[in-house]
């Protein structure tokens, strides 16, 4: 057995011919999750930037810095938990049912 987990053997596994698990979502999908990632990153690092920058008194390019890394970070990890749950869930509903007589 190559990889130990029975995706080899004929009816093994829910794979397709291609070899990908059937009921992955498209690439599109993937592609919008990616992009909602970035997105949110980039907003969250002009809110943090933006929260400082009003916070502090004078020149804080330090403290700007900071508060835009941190931003940008907790933004995109927030949305990136969301997007694998969302992608999770599409994987899941296009799952085709295994019928009681099959094992």
């Amino acid at each position: 057995m190559a990889g130990g987990n029975g995706a080899g053997v004929a009816g093994g596994s829910d794979a397709e011919a291609g070899g990908l698990p059937a009921g992955l979502p498209s690439r599109a999908a993937y592609l919008l999750a990616f992009l909602s990632v970035v997105v949110a990153g980039l907003f969250g690092g002009i809110i943090g930037y933006g929260i400082v920058d009003v916070g502090s008194k004078g020149p804080a390019s330090t403290a700007k810095l900071l508060g835009t890394l941190v931003g940008a970070a907790g933004g995109a990890v927030g949305v990136g938990i969301i997007a694998v749950l969302v992608l999770r869930a599409m994987a899941e509903w296009k799952r085709r049912p295994q019928s009681e007589g099959q094992s």
